[in-house]
Order: structure tokens, then sequence, then C-alpha cells
């Protein structure tokens, strides 16, 4: 029987799809599902699936609902002890499943295990190979932009590519699924965030590898939907996982951190949508439903805590050495 459900979000991925679809089916050795949860799609992506994969298990939403209520759909439909979340501009690898069941089946308490993922149209060049977070409040995709053969050894991550990624269906019953005020971006930063104060970890599984085109989506790396959506994520993140005498210790580096964002975002002429996500994210916080999502400080949890804030210290360290 399988162990692992495959959940592929849609939105317009007429241009992805099929590829990605077809280089799951095509000579792989490992059974599993496959749920497509379309959101909405207008440009005849859906049809393509139902028509040319009937092996697929499909979920149709009237709406946009974004990806973080999209992947939670997919999540609770399946039926099996491990979830991968998977893009739809992306190809994997034959043994891409095998890899990743093996990488979480190390030990109960690896909540997710994330793929070498490369860039589609560049092998030589790596997209991500596991995600972290540091002291500023930046999120960065580690090795992303460098050679892919500097990235082959397992290590420990601060959070899983939601783009590609096992997670351990359990895991999600005790700390929550991912958080549907954020829409998109950072989702998976959250929940990774989230694991590691429960007492999970996360690491990176460089033999499951796939290949990503990259913003299929949103269009491009920069723009202003994106980045106006991430700023206001940017401040969730840290207001739901973090108590207040945290938020005081790291105060001086977070403002730091998101002046030199400010700055940079004017550059790319995007410093307006910054700043105005910055400012939802503070209503998203301080609303009802931002606070009904916060995570609760327990005193159970306080070593969680320490080394989570150990992490945000060493990964502003490793981000300025670019490692």
């Amino acid at each position: 029987m399988a162990k692992t459900t495959i959940v592929i979000p849609n939105y317009n991925g007429i241009k992805y799809i099929e590829a990605c679809l077809e280089s799951l089916f095509v000579g792989t050795d490992t059974d599993f599902e496959v749920i497509v949860v379309d959101n909405a799609s207008k440009d005849g992506s859906l049809e393509l699936v139902k028509e040319k994969f009937p092996q697929v298990t499909l979920i149709e939403n009237a709406e946009n609902t974004g990806f973080d209520k999209a992947v939670n759909q997919g999540i609770l439909a399946s039926k099996t002890p491990y979830v991968i979340l998977l893009n739809n501009d992306t190809r994997v690898e034959l043994s891409f499943v095998h890899e990743l069941e093996k990488a979480i089946e190390q030990s109960p308490n690896i909540f997710s295990a994330s793929a070498k993922m490369i860039a589609l149209h560049n092998k030589e060049i790596l997209d991500d190979a596991g995600d972290f977070y540091c002291a500023l409040g930046w999120a960065f995709a580690r090795g992303k932009g460098k050679r892919s053969d500097l990235y082959n050894k397992s290590c420990e991550i601060f959070a899983s590519c939601a783009g590609a990624a096992i997670y351990r269906k359990e895991i999600f019953d005790e700390i929550g699924l991912f958080d549907e005020e954020h829409f998109a971006y950072l989702e998976d930063i959250d929940i990774g965030y989230r694991a590691q104060l429960y007492g999970y970890k996360n690491i990176y599984a460089p033999r499951a590898i796939v290949y990503h085109a990259g913003s299929a989506t949103s269009g491009s790396r920069y723009n202003a939907f994106k980045t106006r959506l991430a700023s206001q994520n940017s401040i969730y993140i840290i207001y739901k996982n973090m108590p207040m005498i945290q938020i005081l210790i790291n105060l001086p580096f977070l403002i730091v951190g998101f002046l030199i964002k400010t700055l940079f975002f004017i550059k790319k002429g995007l410093g307006k949508q910054y700043v105005f996500g910055l400012a939802d994210g503070i209503r998203l916080a301080i609303s009802k439903k931002g606070r009904r999502h916060k995570v609760l400080f327990s005193k159970n949890r306080i070593r969680y805590y320490v080394q989570v804030q150990c992490r945000l210290w060493y990964n502003l360290w490793r981000m300025i050495l670019q490692k």
C-alpha cells in the first residue's frame, strides 16, 4: 500500500502541469497517491489533468483559495502516513518519492524533509537546499544560485521548502495545518518554525531531486503582489511564533532587517508595496483572527524556544558568510 500522497496545488498551470505529472508517473516503481487541488484555473489545466491523468484525485475549488488552503485540503484528503507537497512547475527524478520517504523515516522526530531543488532551465544551478530564517526576520533559500553539486550532504535545516518536501501527517494533528491567513509565501517557514517549538526537526534530503521553474504562479521573482504579501507574512510570523520577551531580544536585529529590506524594495520600485505589506502584517497580528493562530507559550517547551533563538543568531552568521 502507498505510504505517501503527493499534493499538487494548481492555479493556471497549463505551461507546466503535464510535464510535472508525467515525471511522477513515467518509470517510477514507488507506490503513491496523487491529489491535484485546483484553484479555479481558467487556462485549461484542470481539463488537461482530467483527460490525461485519470489516476489523479482532483479537488476543484470555485475560487482561488491561495496556496495554504489548497494544500490543507489535500493534506486532509490524504489517507497515508506521509504527504509530499509539490509545486506544479516542477519535474522530479525517478527516485524522488523513495528518497524523501527514506529521509523522513530516519527518525519519528523528523517533521519534514526538503528535496534538492535545481533550476529547471540550468541544471548546474541550485534553487533551494532547505530554507533558513534568521534574527533579521529574513527567510532565505540555502544555496540559491550556487553550483548544485556543492549541496550533496544531508543536514538539519530551519524549514522545508513546501515546493518539494515530505511531511509526517500525524504531526499536523499536534501542531496544526498550514496557516491559511498567509494565503501564500512564508507559510513553509511558519510551519517549520512551529514544528521546532514542539520539539520536532526538519532536514534536507539531497538525494531527492526536483527541477523547479520558479515563480510560475506569481509571474516573477519580484512583483507587487508577492512583495506585499511576503512583507505582511514576515511580520505575522514574528508575532505568531515569538513570545514578547523574544521579540524584545530580537528587536534591534528586526529593525535593521526591515530597514534594509525597505531600501532594497525602494530600489526595485516596490517600496510602497513593501511598507504597505508591513502595515498589513501589523493589522493581521493584532486582529482577532491573527491572535487566534498565535502559538501559546508553554514553560514545558522553553528549551525549544532557546534552541530556536540560537538558530536565529547562527543562521544570521551563516547568511553573512553565505554558507
